[in-house]
């Protein structure tokens, strides 16, 4: 498998890749530079099926394929990047967190009910995108990631999308920050995002100060980072 390493300079990270004979697939435009025997492979004419949900992911509709031997390097982002490594399992992305992975991971897409997708403020379809198999896959995130385990029947309650990332036992629904309606309203609190175990989530608890500065405080555009947050 390719190996995959996240190396900051200047406040800055970007996602370095390694490859021995080996392929891998990185969001259209990812790029910044390679060196070896590689070639980049992208299809022409994707399926009407995958451009109506790329869209509807807010992910990139063309996912190049890299394949040969030498280092690719990615672009750089305020914010930053996880490497998660996948054994087998499913895991559901929050929009905009897919940066890259190895050729033998999969690629598809999942789709929330209706009702949990209105009640979350995306519309009447919220497609992620899932990966699943052995490999590993770089994630976009504003801030350092927090791995949490929840138990059977534990839950955790989230404000807005800080869960960049969770198992596919994981459950996923819309809850009322208060069991009462008047408090509800009361509570200056909207609903909350809740996910039930078992299985695992990544947090973002905090951006880093870089990101939090120049993108959120100041809405300057960090093009790796801006749709997940």
């Amino acid at each position: 498998m390719a190996e995959f390493k996240v190396h900051q300079l200047e406040g800055m990270q970007h996602v370095e890749i390694h490859l021995d004979d080996e392929s891998v697939r990185a969001e259209a435009g990812a790029l910044h530079f390679m060196t070896g025997d590689i070639t980049i492979y992208s299809r022409v004419f994707p399926s009407l099926i995958s451009v109506i949900k790329s869209l509807l992911a807010d992910e990139a509709v063309f996912r190049p394929i890299y394949t040969g031997t030498g280092v690719i390097t990615l672009e750089c982002s305020l914010g930053g990047y996880h490497i998660l490594d996948l054994h087998g399992e499913s895991w559901i992305l929050e929009r905009g967190s897919y940066w890259a992975s190895d050729g033998d991971v999969d690629v598809s897409f999942h789709r929330e009910p209706v009702f949990t997708s209105l009640l979350a403020g995306e519309g009447l379809i919220f497609l992620q995108t899932r990966v699943s198999g052995h490999g590993k896959v770089a994630l976009t995130t504003r801030g350092p990631v927090k791995h949490v385990t929840l138990n059977s029947g534990q839950s955790m309650l989230v404000e807005g999308p800080s869960v960049i990332a969770r198992t596919l036992d994981v459950g996923f629904k819309m809850r009322r920050p208060t069991k009462n309606l008047l408090g509800f309203v009361t509570s200056g609190e909207g609903w909350l995002r809740a996910y039930e175990g078992p299985g695992t989530i990544l947090v973002t608890p905090r951006p880093y100060w870089r990101y939090w500065i120049l993108v959120e405080r100041r809405g300057e555009v960090d093009l790796p980072s801006k749709i997940t947050f």
